[in-house]
Order: structure tokens, then sequence, then C-alpha cells
């Protein structure tokens, strides 16, 4: 191999390095890099975040085109159980948590829909787990979340139920 052919190797295997999906634990709201997410999911996580430690909140079009709000993060013993999630200081909203099959920690179960509008729409959002280990970081900022959520529920198509000229044919 020629030194010519041995630096183009080089420089792409430097490049492809470079290229690879930022960190899930990435500060801010983004999509999701896990792996299977793609534009699927919006991803928030508290600034100072990292790939050691991290908290997160996942709002997910689920496989059947639900909407779900998930908990991921590094703490110890995991993220199912009961939260209080307050966005701007005001508006506390307590949540159960259950382990699903998603690439997330757990998933908040009920109607999410209150929660989604305050993540939306609000400023700063703290989670604070009522059982087991306090988070080191907590406040996830929500600048952007508007428009990523809504990127990525975009084909979340809401569930219409089928007319009865439609289940006749």
């Amino acid at each position: 191999m020629t030194s010519t052919a041995a630096s183009t190797v080089l420089l792409a295997g430097a490049l492809a390095a470079l290229a690879a999906p930022a960190l899930a634990q990435e500060a801010g709201w983004h999509y999701s890099p896990l792996v299977g997410e793609g534009d699927r999911a919006a991803l928030g996580c508290a600034a100072g975040s990292t790939p050691k430690e991290f908290v997160c909140l996942a709002v997910r079009c689920e496989d059947d085109f639900e909407v779900g709000v998930h908990f991921y993060t590094s703490r110890l013993g995991g993220d199912a159980g009961r939260w209080r999630i307050d966005i701007d200081k005001e508006d506390g909203h307590e949540v159960d948590a259950k382990p699903d099959g998603s690439p997330y920690h757990a998933r908040i179960e009920g109607d999410v829909t209150p929660l989604l509008e305050a993540l939306k729409n609000g400023g700063l959002a703290y989670l604070d787990p009522k059982a087991g280990p306090d988070l080191p970081r907590n406040g996830i900022t929500l600048d952007g979340s508007l428009y990523v959520i809504n990127q990525a529920l975009y084909f979340c198509a809401p569930r219409v139920p089928p007319t009865a000229a439609s289940v006749a044919e």
C-alpha cells in the first residue's frame, strides 16, 4: 500500500469516527440518537448530563401510534416508580412510571396530554423521584422542546374509528 493510499484510509477512518451520532445524553432537546429511534422520539436532557451521569425525558411515538413519555436516567435502581415533574416550579405532575419494551428505562402511565402540553410550552422541568436515590442534575430546559416534540410526533397519527362505509368495503 502506498503512503497516499494509507493516508486516505486513515483520513476516512478519522472522518467516520467524527461522523458518529451524538451521545444520547446531550443537554437540551433533540431527536433521540438511540438505536432504532430515528426521528420518532424527542429527547430532552438536563444541563451537565454526561454519558455516565444523565437525566432525560423522552417523548416518543409508540408502535401503536400513541404518545409515550419516558424517564431515561443513569439513576441507580432504575427509573420505575412514582415521580413528580414540576414545570416552571408551579405546574406539578405526579406520575407513575413502569418499565416497558422501549430503549428507555420507564414509561409514564395514564394520560400524558397535560404533561406533554406543559413540556412543549414551559421553560424548565424539574424531575423528583419519590423513592430511591435523588437525581444529581434534575433540571431540564424546555427551550426548543415545542419544535422537536412536534417534529418527532408529526407522523404519530391519531386513531380514528373506522366509518361504517370503510368497514363494509
